[in-house]
């Protein structure tokens, strides 16, 4: 096959190829995308005029919220405009650009989720120094080294795979979804790249392993309170978080260790749909629909005159 790394652009999966149903997905998708955007930022606009709300916890959710909030923004509208325009064109700086920000913010979400299993282990196991643990600095400083974590990790993943040869333009999903574009390879430099996946799946499984082992050491603590309500108290703080965690792993297992070459590409969109825009429309709701202060701060902004107060 002949050599296709000089192309300027690639071919993405459309939705259908029936008009109507294009004009569909992209109203569905508007309104998945919108509800996405506002509950993410009523989050970060709760956490950031509340005081009540300056705390590690909610400091971190909002960082979870804004990584929430660009990794919806770097999928659906561009798969928006494709449906609207008829489209399935992406220029090749665009496709770069995609893969960069998926692996810089999904490697800082998993960073910043990895750092309020700590927050929670600290907060529950030892309450009297928590306060001295995580205080203001260490919170700022925890948070930057989450984000400045995923650059290196997206640079590496465009290193990795965009130095291949490639002998078709035509990805099998609807953003560039790294997986699809090796198919695309005609040489062994995908390996590479593969390695890469590899070593990165090495360092979210440690991640993931330290999260488990700190509520491990949660529940272990939370069982030693004396009353039920205490118990119930220190729960309600992490079982949103847990929950998170669990939707984040239960979906990227889903998609990554599926059998690739048994799946349709109504399949592979499905697959792709969940891991990558179920995360962010969901979180808001798990984070704040039963989260009381959340509901208090919203309701508070809701009202002028609280507003002018609270900032």
């Amino acid at each position: 096959m002949p050599n296709l790394t000089s192309r300027t652009e690639f071919l993405l999966l459309e939705f259908s190829d029936i008009r109507q149903l294009q004009i569909l997905h992209f109203f569905v998708f508007l309104a998945v995308y919108l509800t996405a955007v506002t509950g993410n930022l009523l989050i970060i606009i709760a956490v950031a005029f509340d005081h009540h709300l300056h705390t590690p916890m909610y400091f971190f959710l909002m960082n979870l919220a804004l990584l929430d909030l660009g990794m919806v923004s770097i999928t659906v509208p561009k798969a928006m405009a494709n449906s609207l325009l008829n489209s399935r064109s992406i220029s090749y700086s665009a496709c770069v650009v995609q893969v960069f920000f998926l692996f810089f913010l999904g490697g800082s979400n998993v960073a910043i989720l990895t750092i309020m299993a700590h927050d929670r282990y600290v907060a529950i196991c030892n309450p009297l120094q928590y306060e001295t643990i995580m205080h203001r600095q260490a919170c700022i400083q925890m948070a930057v080294g989450a984000w400045i974590a995923g650059i290196p990790y997206g640079i590496l993943h465009i290193g990795g795979t965009f130095t291949i040869t490639f002998c078709s333009n035509m990805i099998n999903q609807f953003f560039c979804e790294v997986p699809q574009i090796l198919k695309l390879s005609c040489s062994d430099m995908y390996l590479i790249e593969v390695g890469i996946i590899m070593f990165s799946g090495f360092i979210g499984l440690g991640c993931f392993v330290f999260i488990i082992v700190s509520y491990m050491k949660i529940f272990a603590a939370v069982l030693r309170i004396p009353s039920v309500h205490g118990q119930k108290k220190a729960l309600s703080t992490c079982l949103p978080h847990l929950t998170v965690v669990s939707f984040l792993i239960l979906s990227s297992l889903f998609n990554y260790m599926r059998p690739q070459s048994h799946t349709s590409s109504n399949q592979d969109l499905l697959f792709a749909i969940i891991y990558v825009i179920l995360p962010p429309l969901l979180n808001p709701f798990i984070y704040g629909m039963r989260n009381k202060e959340i509901k208090t701060a919203l309701s508070k902004l809701s009202d002028l005159r609280d507003f002018s107060k609270t900032i």
